[in-house]
C-alpha cells in the first residue's frame, strides 16, 4: 500500500502524483492543507510522520520518504518501467541537472514558507514579495529554456521523445508561474513540452484541480495554449 501525504497546490506533491501516474501505482491521497489551521503540516502528528513538516511524504509499506526528488527517485527502484531518469552517465546527469533547476533554483526561493517569512518576519509589501517570486521564476525558466537550446537531446519532452524527472519537476513550475501571472510567451520549448505532456492523462490526473482537497471551482490554468479538459481520459 502507498499513502501520499500531499497538497493539491504544492508543485513537489504535484511531481509524485505525475510519477505515480506514469508507473501506475495505485495509492491513497491524503491531503495536509498547507494554509488552514495554522497549516496542518505543523501539527504534531503530521510531524510524527514526517519531522520536516513538508509535503510531500509517501509511505510505502514500512517505508517512509520525504522529499519529493527523493521520492521520484525511490519509485523508479520500486517500478522501474517507465523509467525517469535513464540513458548513459552524462544523459542522466542531464536529466537531473534539468530537474534540479526547477527544484533547486527556483522552488525553495518561491515556496509558501518562504513568502509567508518574507512578508510575515521581513514585512516586505505584496507587491516585493510578488516581485521575488516573479525574479527566480523568471530567472530559472530562462536557464532552463538555454539549457534545452543548446543541447541535442531535447525533443518532444525535454529530453528526446520520453517522459522524465525533468518534465514532472517543469510541469509543476510552469502551473505556478501562471499562477502568479509571469509570461510565459518567451519560453517557447517549455510550453512546447507542456502541450505534449498535458495531452497525457497521466500528467491531467495529477494536476491541481483534479485532486480531491482542490476547490471545486478551481479552474484548469495550463493554458491558454493547452486548455485541458479535468480528468481527461
Amino acid at each position: 500500500m502507498i499513502k501520499l501525504y500531499g497538497y493539491f497546490r504544492s508543485s513537489t506533491s504535484y511531481r509524485v502524483r505525475i510519477a505515480l501516474n506514469l508507473k501506475q501505482l495505485d495509492y491513497e491521497s491524503l491531503p495536509v492543507h498547507l494554509i488552514k489551521d495554522g497549516g496542518e503540516h505543523h501539527k504534531p502528528e503530521y510531524k510524527a510522520i514526517n519531522p520536516q513538516g513538508s509535503v510531500p511524504t509517501l509511505v510505502h509499506d514500512d517505508v517512509v520518504i520525504g522529499q519529493s526528488m527523493a521520492i521520484m527517485e525511490y519509485l523508479d527502484g520500486v517500478q522501474p518501467e517507465p523509467p525517469l531518469v535513464f540513458g548513459n552517465g552524462a544523459q542522466k546527469a542531464f536529466i537531473r541537472r534539468l530537474s534540479q533547476v526547477m527544484s533547486c533554483d527556483i522552488h525553495p526561493l518561491a515556496n509558501l514558507r518562504v513568502l509567508q517569512y518574507l512578508q510575515n518576519e521581513l514585512k516586505v509589501s505584496d507587491e516585493q514579495k510578488a516581485a521575488w517570486s516573479t525574479h527566480w521564476v523568471e530567472e530559472g525558466l530562462r536557464d532552463y529554456e538555454s539549457l534545452l537550446e543548446q543541447t541535442e537531446w531535447s525533443g518532444e519532452f525535454s529530453f528526446g521523445n520520453q517522459v522524465s524527472m525533468a518534465d514532472l519537476c517543469l510541469i509543476p513550475q510552469l502551473y505556478n508561474a501562471r499562477k502568479i501571472g509571469v509570461d510565459l510567451a518567451p519560453y517557447t520549448l517549455c510550453r512546447r513540452i507542456e502541450t505534449n505532456c498535458m495531452k497525457m492523462a497521466d500528467f491531467q490526473n495529477a494536476a491541481p484541480e483534479s485532486q480531491p482537497d482542490a476547490p471545486e471551482d478551481l479552474a484548469p490554468i495550463h493554458g491558454p495554449d493547452a486548455p485541458f479538459l479535468k480528468n481527461a481520459a
